[in-house]
């Protein structure tokens, strides 16, 4: 029979279906067939071809001499202007404001060929560093009330290029789905008396079953009422509502987990196309006793449809305990 299950973190119920029930091993990814080369003289993210994108808004390791090991870019066509000024407006039932905001995209590495997973632990370091460091810049900019970072891999998850990169929006507004979230967790902090997502992972660790790895401050699972098939978060064992609080040596422990966790999914599901998302509160929040900041990673080995669109509810066809214990037992 089929379970319904609620994930009491994005309020969202899912359908749990045994009779769909894939192994994990029948979510392998259909062979790409397509090797690339460590450098394309025709992409732009590739050293030497740097005058083919905007200038450059950072790079690491800092210095205009220096060889770039990740490189931030504006993203060519933002979203969002950088340099307009703020205005809000309602006329009636008509509410608008000016589309301002920050776009960037961060350039993971000078090799066209390798994903983030198949990096040297250095050089994900790298990476880790800059999103810390783009995450807290842009939170400087006053029009900026909420940034999202995030990674698109391969064609399904929305990415157009192929060289290894992430990107970083500034809001000038909270999307309705983070308000609603925070307010669902304020509520469940008032009833409890305590943060949801730390009471998650104190669950989640207890019961073991869903734990994917974890390190000294962070645990990596798949949630009880995962959305879908290897679904996984990543949460910081220490409470803090902001990711740009994070220290240092946090950071390099991020980094270090988050290789393996995607090296996992890279080897055990033959290199899906997937996102990854951070989910934080501002730099003012990062003392809320109701936020608490955490990375999703979500596999794209199946396809939202109708159902989906129609209810807001997901059908998961990959049972989480074992999903999880396929990952586990995944040697990278």
């Amino acid at each position: 029979m089929p379970e319904i299950r609620k994930n009491l973190i994005t309020g969202e119920y899912v359908i749990m279906a045994p009779e769909r029930a894939k192994r994990p091993e029948d979510f392998l990814s259909p062979a790409k067939g397509q090797v690339l080369p460590a450098h394309s003289e025709g992409c732009p993210f590739c050293p030497g071809n740097e005058a083919k994108t905007p200038p450059e808004t950072y790079r690491f390791p800092e210095g205009d001499n220096a060889a770039w090991k990740v490189r931030c870019i504006p993203n060519r066509f933002s979203a969002l202007d950088p340099t307009g000024e703020l205005w809000k407006k309602d006329d009636g039932l008509k509410t608008s404001m000016a589309g301002v905001g920050l776009h960037e995209v961060i350039i993971e590495t000078t090799r066209h060929d390798l994903c983030l997973p198949q990096l040297a632990p250095e050089d994900v370091e790298s990476v880790f560093k800059v999103y810390h460091h783009r995450f807290r810049s842009f939170y400087a900019d006053p029009r900026v009330e909420h940034v999202i970072l995030f990674k698109n891999h391969g064609a399904s998850a929305g990415t157009s290029l192929e060289h290894p990169h992430s990107q970083i929006v500034g809001l000038p507004m909270a999307p309705v789905q983070v308000r609603h979230r925070a307010e669902d967790s304020m509520r469940f902090c008032s009833d409890e008396g305590c943060c949801l997502v730390c009471r998650t992972i104190e669950d989640e660790m207890t019961d073991a079953a869903r734990v994917i790895t974890e390190t000294e401050n962070f645990v990596a699972f798949i949630p009880y009422a995962a959305l879908s098939p290897f679904h996984t978060w990543v949460m910081p064992k220490r409470h803090s509502g902001c990711f740009g609080e994070t220290s240092g040596p946090e950071v390099l422990e991020l980094a270090a987990l988050m290789r393996t966790v995607l090296g996992k999914i890279h080897k055990g599901l033959d290199n899906p196309d997937f996102n990854y998302v951070i989910r934080s509160g501002s730099p003012s929040e990062s003392g809320s006793s109701h936020l608490h900041w955490y990375m999703a990673i979500v596999p794209r080995v199946t396809k939202a449809a109708g159902f989906e669109l129609g209810t807001g509810m997901y059908i998961n066809p990959s049972i989480p305990e074992r999903s999880a214990e396929f990952l586990r037992n995944v040697v990278v």
